[in-house]
């Protein structure tokens, strides 16, 4: 299994004003503008870890994700939440030809915690033998800052921070969560249970 970031967070999305409020940076001077591709980074770091952490896209964009067979003949869990839209599924055989899936043979099944692919008849298409499928989609609770739930957004910002304020033990490699973010993010965190999801 292999999920590949298509797109990228988009610098307009970022919240970098935001930020320095709540950094509590001076304003005013000619050099206002000077730590902005800095504090984007930190952003950037933040997003990656709670990403990561918590399974869930922050900031929409575009996913491929390839496998070589389906956990499940009638459906499929996606490795990220939430999944607003699969854009194509594609069967790749062992020479690398591509077969377009007809869309009217699946449907998005939308969850919070594991959103799925599902066959609309009995099963999904057969993958290739020696093949693959590559499932494009795009995850995100949207594509602006003020479309995430407020305490995710919080967490992102005490996270950033962090990073910000202990530069020291991020060159160190140094990666804890801080107690308070793990507090915001842990009621997002998915949990598999008896086996399921992503193969």
């Amino acid at each position: 299994m292999m999920l590949v970031e298509q797109t990228t967070v988009p610098s307009a999305a970022l919240p970098v004003a935001e930020f320095k409020d709540h950094l509590r940076l001076g304003t005013g001077f000619a050099d206002d503008g000077v730590q902005d591709s800095v504090l984007e980074s930190y952003l950037r770091a933040s997003i990656a870890a709670i990403e990561a952490r918590t399974g869930k896209v922050l900031i929409t964009r575009s996913f491929g994700w390839t496998l070589t067979c389906w956990r499940e003949l009638a459906q499929q869990t996606l490795p990220v939440a939430p999944v607003e839209s699969i854009t194509e599924v594609k069967l790749i055989d062992r020479e690398g030809v591509e077969t377009i899936v007809d869309g009217a043979t699946y449907r998005l099944v939308r969850d919070s915690q594991r959103p799925r692919i599902a066959a609309i008849a009995l099963h999904l298409p057969t993958i290739p033998s020696h093949g693959s499928v590559e499932i494009s989609f795009d995850a995100g609770f949207g594509p602006a800052w003020d479309d995430l739930p407020a305490d995710l957004g919080q967490a992102v910002f005490l996270l950033a921070a962090h990073y910000y304020e202990n530069r020291a033990a991020m060159v160190s490699g140094e990666r804890a969560m801080p107690f308070g973010v793990s507090l915001l993010i842990d009621r997002y965190r998915s949990v598999r249970l008896f086996g399921e999801g992503a193969r």
